[in-house]
């Protein structure tokens, strides 16, 4: 029988979140029935449900940074068991069979992966996220959460996290070169930039934050960083012409790439991972002086989020937030947008409790 569960719900988007009632499917004997504790607020979240990135589907749940509790599993379940701690992200099935799938990088599904929610699912209904009290998911796409990690600071990591620690990795953050500590610079200190700067520092990389200003300087400080520094000072750009062998580019907004790419050393990287709504303009010269990269990345596999997982429980690492109740998420969603969060905001699933669904 399918599990009827309370969930944030919204109808339109310029609509109210309400609470309703939504149904999970009947598990299958693969699935994994999850009672989730934590549920992350992701600016993907605020996009998608506000059809900033095209029409949603609605009425939608949104939410896919989510932590939880096993509480029941399908009979041919045999690698979780009801209690284990675990953890959900941005995807919840793909073919598992295609080049990608099978080098374990479920996000690049050459026959698309399903993502959480606003996504149609293998039996044609839509996905529904976590800003609810239960979610039914593919074992397969299920994480565990490590002791050392509670439930409402793991949950932004499995976006925020993996979204930065993925490009971290690929690009060599950790390296040496020439025998010193990588020179990694961060753009931007949001929700994903403080996970970057605190993943980058963990891995053994040379830390710089890159600002418009320094106001947040003592948190950078205290996240890892070796120094802040404020593009909008004069003469930036020229004073640190070469400098850093990796950008993490977290910004969601216009900025002038060739200024930025002219920040790396010979054949540096950057990697972008923030996504402006408009198109960005570039010079290739940017790129063939230097031998430079410019490269995209969207988070990553479910083997490499375990590994994330691990990586930051074995850290201390986890997400800064502040939590909110589920009638507080609007005024939250708009504090997002407006730049007033230090870093993430998680809704704490319990204040379902007592919450009457509308009648629908």
């Amino acid at each position: 029988m399918p599990i009827t569960v309370k969930a944030l719900q919204k109808t339109g988007p310029d609509e109210q979140f309400r609470v309703a009632q939504i149904e999970r499917r009947d598990p299958r004997p693969d699935d994994v029935v999850i009672d989730i504790k934590a549920a992350g607020i992701c600016h993907s979240d605020i996009h998608t449900i506000r059809n900033e990135w095209g029409e949603a589907h609605f009425p939608l749940t949104v939410g896919h940074e989510i932590a939880g509790v096993v509480s029941a599993v399908g009979s041919a379940v045999t690698d979780f068991a009801v209690g284990d701690r675990v953890g959900v992200g941005c995807m919840v099935d793909s073919c598992g069979t295609c080049e990608s799938c099978v080098a374990g990088q479920e996000q690049d599904c050459l026959n698309g992966n399903v993502g959480t929610y606003n996504s149609t699912d293998v039996d044609g209904t839509i996905t529904q996220g976590g800003y609810a009290e239960k979610v039914v998911v593919d074992r397969r796409f299920v994480c565990r959460i490590p002791d050392g990690l509670d439930f409402d600071v793991a949950a932004p990591l499995l976006c925020a996290g993996i979204t930065t620690y993925a490009p971290l990795a690929r690009w060599g953050a950790g390296e040496k070169v020439a025998g010193r500590a990588k020179k990694v610079a961060v753009l931007g200190l949001g929700g994903l930039g403080h996970m970057g700067v605190q993943i980058a520092a963990a891995m053994g990389a040379d830390v710089t934050v890159l600002s418009r200003s320094r106001k947040k300087e003592q948190l950078a400080l205290d996240l890892g960083a070796g120094r802040m520094l404020a593009t909008s000072e004069d003469g930036f750009f020229e004073a640190h012409r070469g400098e850093f062998d990796l950008i993490l580019n977290t910004i969601s907004a216009d900025i002038p790439v060739d200024s930025y790419l002219r920040l790396l050393a010979p054949h540096g990287v950057m990697a972008v991972v923030g996504l402006p709504p408009a198109p960005q303009t570039l010079g290739f010269g940017s790129l063939i002086g230097g031998g430079k990269v410019l490269a995209g990345s969207n988070i990553g596999g479910i083997a490499e989020t375990q590994e994330m997982l691990d990586f930051c429980a074995e850290h201390g690492i986890a997400a800064q937030i502040e939590t909110v109740g589920i009638d507080e998420v609007d005024a939250a969603y708009d504090r997002v947008v407006a730049g007033e969060v230090y870093f993430r905001v998680v809704i704490d699933t319990a204040t379902f409790e007592g919450a009457e669904p509308v009648a629908v």
